[in-house]
């Protein structure tokens, strides 16, 4: 690509695709709607594409282009699954002729953006948020895994870069190779917004838990590929020699009935945002999050700057974020480490006390707009390394001129 494309010379149009971007908060989504914010206040021009309900979860950032879909069947109907590139959203992205094509997830939709890439000659670079191929093993289709994780291979293999949320995530996906140039494109956090100021011992009153309680507590979508079912094992086996261990649940999803019945004594608040959900973190006193599919643990980071001591699994996504005997816990995947790891925080207040400002001083280094500046950098080295192998005309614009 020639050096037109120069960091100093002009601002870019990116074209993002995603298979959720409005309808379910989780953490992924949290990070495209914070980039389209940022490229937007530097001057660029972002435009979405992904499938909506006619019920968004919040004001979505940007412009958005929805994408005709279907709800997944069963349990995950939350989910959408998109049709693809056609009629209005295929006429929409030629006219808007991106720069450079963002690709969030690896689904139909995605193939489709990738594939007009390649055609027209745009580069292509992919952000990568979960471990999909992984959730077959959750839903008793484990044999499905393998053949995911080739499509993976295949899909990414075909992208200018590959954006992994962690240094632990590049690693592992170097090592399943996943990718051929991965680069680091981390997470922020409001450290004004989540912050341990916000404990309210009021709240915490109103929601039955007595002073002496230590609560335990678990933020996100309450779904089997989060480690719910570990969560309980290992809280029951904790509350055994910790009886004022109290588990505190934020967020919903289809296995909630389910949870809320294996804990019939913790708390359930659904779903949080703002400074609602701030307040839960600050009035808990331990953070739990068993996943093992998290690519990063926004969660996780949200609860460091609120001060709380955090319990992980020993896998990607918490490797990033948790510093072992510093600001909490990391556990091999089993009910029985967990558990062990539990005990030791909830009968020990000074080692949660000082795990926790630990924690809330790592997270200090995790800036949005620092995050975010680095990844707009790394566009633009896409555009000057990129050289297609073949270029077909591009769509010709209707009604705007391709500023320079």
């Amino acid at each position: 690509m020639s050096a037109s494309f120069s960091r100093t010379d002009r601002k870019l149009r990116v074209a993002l695709f995603s298979g959720n971007y409005n309808y379910v908060m989780d953490g992924p989504v949290r990070a495209l709607n914070s980039l389209v914010a940022y490229l937007e206040r530097e001057g660029h021009e972002a435009l979405v594409f992904a499938p909506t309900n006619d019920t968004p979860a919040f004001k979505h950032s940007g412009t958005l282009i929805s994408v005709p879909s279907f709800a997944l069947p069963g349990k995950r109907s939350e989910y959408r699954f998109g049709l693809g590139l056609h009629g209005k959203c295929k006429r929409a992205l030629d006219s808007f002729r991106p720069d450079i094509v963002h690709i969030a997830a690896p689904d139909y939709t995605g193939f489709g953006a990738l594939n007009y890439a390649r055609k027209f000659g745009v580069p292509a670079v992919a952000s990568f948020h979960t471990r999909f191929d992984t959730y077959p093993r959750y839903y008793n289709l484990g044999w499905l895994e393998k053949y995911l994780t080739r499509y993976m291979r295949y899909f990414y293999s075909r992208c200018e870069h590959v954006y992994a949320p962690s240094h632990s995530m590049v690693d592992e996906l170097e090592r399943d190779g996943i990718g051929e140039d991965i680069r680091l494109w981390t997470r922020g956090v409001d450290g004004d917004l989540f912050n341990p100021a916000r404990r309210d011992m009021a709240w915490r009153e109103a929601n039955g838990f007595r002073t002496d309680d230590v609560v335990a507590a678990f933020v996100g979508r309450l779904v089997l590929e989060k480690g719910i079912d570990i969560f309980v094992d290992a809280f029951q086996q904790a509350r055994a020699s910790t009886p004022n261990l109290k588990a505190l649940i934020v967020g919903d999803g289809p296995e909630r009935e389910n949870f809320s019945q294996l804990l019939p004594d913790g708390v359930f608040t659904g779903y949080l945002q703002g400074e609602e959900l701030a307040r839960a973190y600050a009035s808990a006193d331990i953070f739990f999050n068993p996943s093992i599919t998290e690519t990063f643990g926004n969660v996780t980071l949200e609860a460091m700057a609120s001060g709380l001591p955090s319990i992980g699994a020993a896998a990607a996504g918490s490797r990033s974020l948790i510093e072992d005997g510093v600001t909490g816990y990391l556990a091999e995947s089993n009910a029985a480490g967990f558990a062990d790891k539990l005990a030791q925080l909830a009968g020990d207040k000074a080692l949660r006390q000082h795990y926790g400002r630990a924690a809330r001083e790592k997270s200090g280094r995790f800036s949005w707009d620092a995050v975010l500046a680095e990844l707009v950098g790394h566009y633009y080295e896409a555009l000057d390394q990129f050289q297609p192998s073949r270029r077909h005309a591009r769509p010709a614009a209707a009604s705007r001129r391709h500023a320079a």
